[in-house]
C-alpha cells in the first residue's frame, strides 16, 4: 500500500461561502493535492487552492489538523491501494472570481458552509468539514 502526502484548503469568502471543487467531473472535494518535493503542506495548499479554483490571495487563519483516508477509485469508492495523508488549513479569501486552471479540476464554486457536506464525496472529507465547522461559521 503506498501513502502520499496532500495538503488543502478551507477557503472561506466574505459571504461565508466555502470553496468546493469538481475533479475528474465526477467527485467534490476541498481543494487539495500532493506536496511536490521540498514543499511544505502550507506552500502546497496554496498552490493547490490557486491550481483548482483561481484564488491566488488568500489569508491564513490557522492549521485545522490531518486526517487519512483511501483514495477516491475513478470508478467511484475507495482505492484502497493508496492511503492518502491530509493536511489542511483555513484561509479567508476576498477574490470571489473562479477560474480553475487545473484540466482535471473543472469546476469550483462557493457554497453556504450547512452545504459543504452533503457535496463532499469522500465520508472521511464530510467527516473532518463537520468537525471544523463550528470555526468556519466564527468567520
Amino acid at each position: 500500500m503506498k501513502i502520499t502526502y496532500s495538503a488543502g484548503g478551507i477557503v472561506v469568502n466574505v459571504s461565508g461561502e466555502v470553496l468546493v471543487v469538481n475533479q475528474n467531473h465526477n467527485s467534490w472535494s476541498l481543494p487539495k493535492g500532493h506536496l511536490d518535493p521540498g514543499e511544505s503542506a502550507l506552500e502546497a495548499a496554496t498552490r493547490e487552492i490557486y491550481e483548482e479554483s483561481g484564488v491566488k490571495e488568500l489569508a491564513l487563519i490557522e492549521a485545522l489538523g490531518s486526517y487519512e483516508r483511501p483514495k477516491i477509485a475513478l470508478a467511484g469508492g475507495d482505492d484502497r491501494s493508496e492511503i492518502k495523508h491530509l493536511t489542511f488549513f483555513l484561509f479567508r479569501a476576498h477574490q470571489t472570481e473562479l477560474a480553475p486552471q487545473d484540466p482535471q479540476n473543472p469546476e469550483a464554486r462557493w457554497v453556504k458552509p450547512e452545504a459543504v457536506a452533503g457535496l463532499l464525496t469522500h465520508s472521511k472529507d464530510k467527516e473532518f468539514f463537520l468537525g471544523v465547522l463550528d470555526k468556519i461559521k466564527k468567520l
